[in-house]
């Protein structure tokens, strides 16, 4: 059995796999860590976890770590060393990766007898080449401080890339895919064969598609100019695009399923902002087709790609000359394959399921 822990800075969610039984298992959130009303620190979280899953074997515990820079490609063995470059890490996520490690000191001291596994979201993305990762700026500037594009989703992506192959019965080896990930956070990933090649999220989860409350692609002097002419310091900006921006800066709601209601309401601000949002996407895929050659299927995947059916045939409309289609149906019904048969390109949808993915990823690391 292996623990899985998404921490937080004021919560842990977690959930415990069984690889042979993947619907096994108990699972859970404990918030306001820290608190008034919550409990004290991440370890008390980690009592109270541990609590709860009484006499159940934890074998190992896999963590997830969202920024591993360009130190670590793949799932690292938790030691000393490693927590260390953690921590010199911190300033490519100040928002995410501080819970994280907070998370793996806490779980190392109330489980120390079993191995513990950083799983990163940004490792899937290290394939992706350097014409793709480089951002045009000054080479010596971007050594220096570590930009370059990185990407994100990088764990549902790899899980989702090989469900699709399983979907479709083809090896993931020959498979051409575009990866939809749209959730409260949004992104893009041109898969060749298993591996990423481009994403729309680069050095932060900011860059790309439009999100809940992130901006995602913009004029990068928009910053400063805000700065100039309405003396908004940065700090102030960031929070305007990471925060308030998005779907809930275009409609006042960050929420898909609102954005629909509000839309089907007759609400003008709702309604730019789903083709707004469906408009970025379509760019997306018509790029990642250039980047890939040749198409196999798209896939949608996370809480708005997976039951969201009008923002799925939305940001396929009018790509059937390059025989990408949605069967109007199939796509209702949420199916699994929402192309019309014998399609060009299969259109999929496909849940995630990240903590699976992160135990997979730990056992395979232990094993190996």
């Amino acid at each position: 059995m292996i623990l899985v822990l998404n921490s937080g800075s004021s919560s842990v969610k977690y959930r415990v796999v069984d690889l042979a039984d993947p619907a096994a298992g108990q699972r859970g959130l404990i918030e306001r860590i820290g608190e008034p009303g919550g409990v004290a620190d991440h370890k008390a979280a980690l009592d109270q976890v541990l609590d709860g899953l009484g006499d159940a074997p934890i074998d190992a515990v896999g963590h997830r770590i969202v920024h591993g820079g360009a130190r670590f490609e793949r799932p690292a063995l938790v030691d000393d060393g490693v927590l260390g470059v953690l921590r010199e890490l911190v300033p490519l996520a100040p928002l995410h990766n501080p819970g994280g490690i907070i998370g793996i000191e806490a779980a190392r001291e109330k489980l120390p007898d079993v191995p513990h596994v950083a799983v990163f979201d940004t490792a899937f993305h290290a394939t992706i080449p350097p014409a793709a990762a480089a951002y045009a700026i000054d080479r010596e500037l971007a050594s220096k401080y570590d930009i370059r594009r990185f990407g994100f989703h990088g764990t549902s992506c790899g899980y989702v890339a090989g469900r699709a192959a399983a979907l479709l019965q083809r090896p993931l080896a020959e498979l051409n895919l575009i990866v939809l990930h749209l959730g409260n956070g949004a992104s893009a990933t041109a898969v060749r064969g298993g591996r990423s090649v481009d994403t729309s999220m680069g050095m932060t989860p900011l860059e790309g598609l439009v999100m809940g409350t992130r901006s995602g692609d913009l004029d990068p002097a928009i910053g400063s100019y805000l700065n100039r002419v309405a003396g908004m310091d940065f700090a102030a900006v960031d929070d305007a695009l990471q925060r308030h921006a998005g779907l809930l800066g275009l409609a006042g709601v960050n929420d898909m399923r609102s954005v629909l209601e509000r839309r089907a309401a007759g609400d003008e601000a709702a309604a730019l902002a789903f083709d707004v949002y469906c408009y970025r996407i379509r760019k997306y895929v018509g790029a990642y087709h250039a980047v890939l050659g040749r198409l196999d299927a798209i896939v949608f995947t996370a809480g708005v790609g997976e039951h969201a059916p009008a923002v799925r045939a939305a940001a396929l409309e009018g790509l059937d000359g390059w025989g990408i289609a949605v069967d109007e149906a199939r796509n209702a019904a949420n199916a699994r394959i929402i192309s019309p048969d014998g399609a060009k390109v299969a259109v999929c949808v496909v849940p995630t399921d990240e903590e699976y993915a992160i135990a997979e990823q730990t056992a395979e690391l232990l094993q190996g």
